[in-house]
């Protein structure tokens, strides 16, 4: 069963609208693949795709598919500012329109697409659902040794000094309910990198919203070239310090209080 991680129980209502957006920028061949894997695994949901004008010609593949299927449609961004600013933008699309939830997942693959009736079921009772490759059941395949023990050490790290009771904070496949990104304070967002996925988590935890971790399988991608980068490692290294260095200073000045 998915472990409840953080935040209290109560009755929510059902999810009837759920978009799922897939952020791209240079990914035509693959972009065709999931968006194909989406439809059939959830045929009830609605699908965005956050297209960051790809030289490639990722757009014309999105406008083609949405002009095929009428659940696509493409938001069409003015150039590539970062996986942040991408989800953002499609939050804030998805709040305009009075969805219930919105999916996250990456146009390449590594988010299975098989995994949603999971996730969307977990949501049922949730604010928050993570598919997460680090709690019991959880995998990942084609990962070398190396960047295995990164993301499960860099994890670790950021549970233990941001006191955090989530085993996957960096991963990248949610789901969210539009009324608990409203109790986030995204205009407060701080990352716009890969760090972004830890920065929600954050808020997410601070809020006391309800947050359920379901064990996924994580697929290395096949098609195209991975936009993992040590400058990326380096920016949520320090992003995830200064939180924590924050988040610590206060609970000391709070003890100080109470005790003196």
């Amino acid at each position: 069963p998915a472990p409840t991680v953080a935040g209290p129980d109560r009755d929510r209502p059902p999810l009837e609208r759920v978009v799922v957006l897939i952020p791209t920028y240079n990914e035509r061949e693959n972009l065709p693949l999931i968006a194909a894997r989406i439809r059939a695994a959830v045929p009830e949901c609605d699908v965005l795709v956050l297209e960051d004008n790809s030289p490639d010609g990722t757009g014309e593949i999105a406008d083609r598919l949405a002009a095929e299927d009428p659940k696509i449609q493409v938001l069409h961004r003015a150039g590539k500012e970062g996986l942040g600013k991408a989800y953002l933008a499609g939050f804030e699309w998805a709040l305009e329109r009075g969805y219930d939830a919105v999916v996250e997942i990456d146009a390449d693959g590594s988010h299975r697409p098989e995994h949603l009736p999971a996730l969307l079921a977990a949501a049922e009772n949730a604010d928050v659902v993570i598919g997460s490759r680090w709690v019991p059941g959880g995998s990942v395949v084609n990962w070398p040794a190396h960047r295995k023990a990164l993301s499960v050490y860099g994890n670790l790290y950021i549970s233990v000094l941001l006191g955090m009771p989530v085993r996957d904070a960096t991963a990248g496949f949610r789901v969210y309910r539009t009324e608990a990104l409203r109790a986030m304070g995204l205009e407060r967002v701080e990352s716009h990198g890969y760090c972004f996925q830890t920065d929600l988590t954050w808020k997410a935890v601070k809020a006391g919203l309800r947050i359920v971790e379901v064990p996924i399988m994580f697929v290395e991608r096949e098609i195209g070239d991975s936009k993992m980068s040590g400058d990326i490692f380096r920016e949520s290294l320090l992003n995830v310090t200064s939180w924590g260095v924050k988040y610590r200073a206060e609970q000391a000045r709070s003890w100080l209080r109470r005790t003196s």
